[in-house]
């Protein structure tokens, strides 16, 4: 299994529009980095929601139900979509303060290339993260 994690601004599809939709697809991706980070996701992977902008917090954890397709919001082939469901609501959200603070979470993409929408999620760094998050 991978790890993942993506960004939504609350204000257009927060994690309270996602649970209510029971699923999505995640498509709108044009950066070619987050884009082979949605092509590498597989079913059954589990990915991190990330509110951006506002909150700036990871608030929960989705899973992947529906690997690649050709992202239905443009005809352009190189762009490709996923379907994630909700798996938990994160009681606590871990915020980029508190990820920022933990040293052994310096590396990760969230960090380091904080402009990306898709990141990869070492397992270390998940099993620390959903430790803040308890």
């Amino acid at each position: 299994m991978n790890y993942w994690l993506v960004k939504s601004e609350p204000f257009k599809y927060s994690w309270e529009m996602f649970e209510k939709d029971g699923k999505t697809f995640w498509d709108g991706v044009r950066n070619y980095a987050a884009r082979n980070n949605l092509k590498a996701m597989k079913k059954g992977d589990l990915v991190f929601w990330y509110h951006s902008n506002e909150g700036l917090a990871i608030v929960g954890i989705a899973k992947v139900i529906k690997e690649a397709y050709q992202d239905p919001t443009t005809k352009e082939t190189a762009w490709v979509a996923v379907d994630l469901q909700p798996y938990k609501k994160f009681k606590k959200p871990v915020t980029l303060a508190d990820i920022k603070a933990e040293k052994m979470l310096a590396t990760m993409d969230l960090v380091r290339l904080s402009r990306l929408s898709v990141g990869t999620v070492k397992e270390y760094e998940w099993n620390k993260i959903v430790e803040m998050a308890n």
